[in-house]
């Protein structure tokens, strides 16, 4: 079974986003929205560009390693993102900034996207791919967009339950649109999803989106 979750944010604050962004600030020291906080390494296995900019965090074990930088305000979308998505079962409030990367490769997403998005569904997926791609440019223009993925422990993991095969969480984000197309999907054992009772059930929430999804129902 495969649930996906593709939908599209407008950067923008209500009562509880300003809450949790006020509660955030006050949390982490009194820091300001454009101060700077390390993010994990990126999951494409490309090398990074020379000239691009990282911090240097320290591992457990003593060595330093380069990493990305977020800033506050920036991280605080990612995490109203998820909350937004999958309420009022999950809270990912308390987030830390090392759950999220920033993926230097537009190319290697789109291509891990399609790998899995295919391997799940076969030739079904095939003929949407160039349809549904286009449908995401229109809506946050891929090639002006920061990539960002969510990497969660276990005990984080809104895809955590047993029986979940794969799963991958990317947000496409266009600070000049002020907005963000949040990408996720789940791939789970048939077998595990029958032994829990819970029924093969598809989801392809495409807000904000215009293309056809019916070829995504029922996909195992």
């Amino acid at each position: 079974m495969v649930k996906q979750i593709l939908e599209s944010y407008s950067c923008k604050m209500a009562g509880n986003d300003k809450r949790l962004y006020n509660k955030m600030l006050t949390a982490e020291g009194g820091v300001s929205p454009m101060d700077l906080q390390a993010l994990s390494p990126p999951q494409s296995t490309l090398s990074h560009s020379p000239s691009k900019q990282y911090s240097r965090s320290q591992g457990s074990d003593g060595e330093g390693y380069l990493c990305d930088t977020i800033s506050t305000k920036t991280l605080f979308y990612l995490i109203s993102t998820l909350n937004a998505s999958f309420n009022p079962d999950y809270d990912f409030s308390n987030a830390k900034s090392e759950e999220f990367s920033k993926e230097p490769s537009i190319q290697w997403v789109l291509g891990t996207i399609n790998t899995q998005m295919h391997a799940a569904a076969g030739e079904r997926f095939d003929p949407l791919t160039q349809k549904m791609w286009s449908a995401v440019d229109a809506e946050i223009g891929l090639q002006e967009c920061d990539i960002y993925s969510y990497n969660p422990d276990l005990s984080s993991d809104p895809y955590g339950e047993e029986g979940c095969i794969w799963s991958f969480n990317y947000f496409f984000y266009n600070k000049k649109l002020k907005r963000i197309v949040f990408f996720t999907c789940r791939s789970s054992s048939v077998t595990a999803q029958s032994d829990s009772g819970i029924g093969n059930d598809s989801m392809f929430d495409t807000s904000g989106m215009d293309f056809d999804d019916q070829d995504f129902d029922d996909m195992e």
